[in-house]
């Protein structure tokens, strides 16, 4: 079996090395669009051989792990070329406008729009492992869309992985990620930023960060190539997401400044309830 990677960072890297794991004689092609990462990848064998426009043809499954404002023009692109039998798999983080995008081709029905809910701050083919995905959720969105025989296939796999498959409507699945996942991120990133502006005037402030600060601001560390996309993707659901975040945070400032600090505990007791929710999905 031929398999190509396009994007060989964590996710597509780790899908690699899931593969090479997973599915006995498989043939690893990847395709990157920096040269420094593919040739890491090519000398970390987490792909075998470099994949090209020539030999899309051939491929049997291709996992499209790219930027998601690309994703659309490549996804399209590599429809148009791949054989009858081609399974082509997305596993970008936004999925609305790719479903949509997607309607229409010919070869619809070999397109299975996938989004794993794992990952790490660090980038790069370096990140990759093959037990990222073990025990995580992945979104299929509409998947009654893509060929039963294909499916099967991909569904087979994704569970020998280990992941716990979910099915979800695409804009049912950007509006939950926009609070899950992308608040978290742009979060992190302005806490970094705020304390990186303090730091210019007081550097003891990093010698005095200890786990909270670390554990709260590591997102900030991910790659904004990849993550300004997705708040552009998905700006509709992220603007309302942070309208309810910045009224939360005016009314905790609020409350700050009467001096209200049995309000300030109970809020943050009424929180701590989330704690029930996590020790359920962790």
């Amino acid at each position: 079996m031929n398999i190509g990677v396009i994007g060989l960072g964590l996710i597509g890297g780790s899908f690699a090395l899931s593969a090479k794991r997973h599915i006995k004689g498989c043939n690893l092609y990847g395709e990157d669009q920096s040269e420094k990462h593919l040739k890491q990848a090519l000398k970390l064998e987490i792909v075998e051989h470099n994949l090209k426009p020539s030999n899309y043809s051939i491929m049997d499954v291709i996992i499209l792990a790219i930027p998601v404002d690309s994703v659309i023009d490549k996804a399209l692109y590599l429809l148009d070329y791949v054989n009858d039998n081609t399974l082509l798999i997305d596993v970008g983080s936004t999925k609305a406008k790719v479903c949509k995008e997607m309607e229409l081709h010919p070869k619809r029905n070999q397109f299975l729009a996938t989004h794993p809910i794992a990952g790490t701050e660090f980038s790069g083919p370096s990140a990759a492992f093959v037990a990222l995905f073990s025990g995580k959720p992945l979104i299929l969105c509409e998947s009654n869309k893509t060929r039963p025989d294909l499916l099967e296939w991909a569904i087979n796999w994704f569970k020998n992985i280990g992941m716990e498959l979910q099915e979800m409507d695409p804009k049912e699945h950007d509006k939950h990620i926009a609070y899950v996942s992308h608040l978290s991120h742009i979060s992190s990133f302005m806490l970094g930023k705020t304390v990186m502006e303090k730091e210019q005037d007081e550097k003891a402030i990093f010698d005095m960060a200890g786990s909270g600060f670390a554990s709260t601001v590591r997102l900030a560390k991910s790659s904004p190539s990849m993550w300004a996309p997705i708040f552009e993707q998905n700006q509709e659901n992220i603007l309302e997401v942070l309208d309810e975040y910045i009224a939360n945070l005016e009314e905790f400032k609020l409350l700050m400044e009467q001096q209200n600090y049995k309000e300030v505990f109970r809020k943050m007791q009424q929180t701590n309830s989330i704690s029930k929710i996590l020790a359920g999905i962790n």
